[in-house]
């Protein structure tokens, strides 16, 4: 089956065309037969990258929201299609929020985009985006075309309930739905089959903690295979310090400043989502290369980066002592791939948990997949790039060919 993986994002679009069966193993980490990103949906000069095998296009394109980007992406494939490569059989769409509700992936149809549509209050930034993606794909392919939604919440639904439940009323918490539900599953399932597949670890016995930072940014405590903890809760508002979000914060704070600046709720909660974290913090940029560049001469960027690293080096902390003890803390996402640096803060004065990183192998890892402790740390650390589109191609695949072999029985 040869399915197309939608990953949009808040302002861009990552993709992929993969040709897979329906069983295909989860370390199975297929070359995709292309696959691309469209940058600066915002800004209506949007950065297309185009990859099909070793031919890599790289373009400016007046594009200007996801609608757009998707209907480019579907026309540049259908050219390539014309030009030999095969044809989309089927569309994954990544969907950042699917409550209690979608636990699965599920073949989209009308009532199912009613669904996510009603959870965009918990996650505005995310679950829009995906829905422009939905939409887009559905009018331009068509009926024959099916789709599947592919939560990044799903993950995160083996939570324990110790671990998943706010201390409120439970009256209330039952009532609207509220608890810890988790984000960037998708990341962590394939981070997870990736390190099993490296150090050839059944996922049934792999514990670890997982961190994904990017411009989103969580932690996760995995035992077993299993989620068990993770930084991000009811939205993706908790946690740990993230680009323009707090993260963990005083709740009694937003009611603070709903009546100091005399404004609702809602536009503190806009601060809280788009004008804190490192943007907040640093005065300066949400952008982790920006910041150390001018961490030498500027106080807020110092300031950012110490608080960045001291929240990622807590949870750590707590989600060891949560698992009793990992094999391995592992980095994801475009700063936990990339920001050298940023990995060798975090894990410093560690050691009393045996976590120590070798320098020369943490300076190589930059894009590079690999260990980055010395041989002889008793705590592992590992670099293992985010693989959000397989782990979407596959499980889509899956999905439509159960909904196949349910309707011939």
């Amino acid at each position: 089956m040869v399915v197309l993986a939608l990953n949009c994002g808040s302002s861009s679009v990552k993709f992929g065309l993969f040709q897979l069966g329906p069983g295909a193993p989860p370390g199975d980490r297929r070359q995709a037969l292309a696959h691309g990103q469209v940058d600066g949906l915002s800004t209506g000069d949007a950065i297309v990258r185009f990859r099909i095998g070793e031919r890599v296009e790289e373009a400016r394109a007046p594009l200007e929201g996801h609608e757009a980007a998707v209907r480019h992406v579907l026309a540049r494939l259908a050219a390539e299609a014309r030009a030999g490569l095969p044809s989309i059989e089927a569309v994954g769409h990544r969907v950042v929020h699917g409550a209690s509700r979608f636990r699965h992936p599920v073949l989209i149809d009308d009532e199912v985009v009613v669904a996510i549509e009603a959870l965009e209050e918990l996650a505005p930034l995310h679950n829009r985006p995906s829905l422009a993606g939905i939409r887009t794909a559905r009018a331009e392919l068509g009926p024959g075309v099916p789709m599947v939604g592919v939560f990044d919440t799903a993950f995160h639904a083996s939570l324990p309930e110790h671990a998943s439940s706010y201390a409120i009323s439970g009256e209330l918490a039952d009532r609207h739905g509220i608890r810890r539900f988790g984000f960037h599953g998708l990341s962590y399932q394939s981070v997870l089959a990736r390190y099993c597949e490296m150090t050839q670890t059944p996922e049934e016995a792999a514990t670890l903690v997982a961190l994904h930072l990017g411009n989103g940014c969580s932690a996760a405590a995995i035992k077993g295979g299993r989620s068990v903890d993770t930084s991000m809760g009811f939205t993706p508002l908790e946690g740990l310090v993230m680009g323009t979000r707090s993260g963990d914060l005083d709740p009694a704070i937003v009611e603070y400043l709903t009546r100091r600046e005399a404004v609702p709720v809602e536009t503190v909660g806009e601060w809280l989502s788009s004008r804190s974290g490192l943007l907040g913090l640093s005065g300066l940029s949400s952008d982790m290369r920006a910041l150390l560049a001018r961490e030498g001469d500027h106080p807020g960027a110092r300031l950012a980066l110490a608080v960045f690293c001291y929240r990622a080096r807590k949870y750590i902390g707590a989600y060891l002592a949560a698992l009793g003890g990992a094999q391995a803390v592992v980095f994801t996402g475009g700063i936990g791939e990339h920001a050298r640096e940023i990995r060798a803060r975090i894990c410093a004065g560690m050691d009393w948990c045996g976590l120590r990183l070798d320098p020369a192998r943490n300076a190589a890892a930059v894009g590079a997949e690999g260990c980055i402790s010395p041989p002889t740390a008793v705590l592992k650390a590992y670099v293992i790039a985010a693989g959000e589109e397989d782990v979407i191609a596959r499980e889509t695949a899956s999905c439509v060919a159960r909904a196949k072999n349910a309707l011939q029985e």
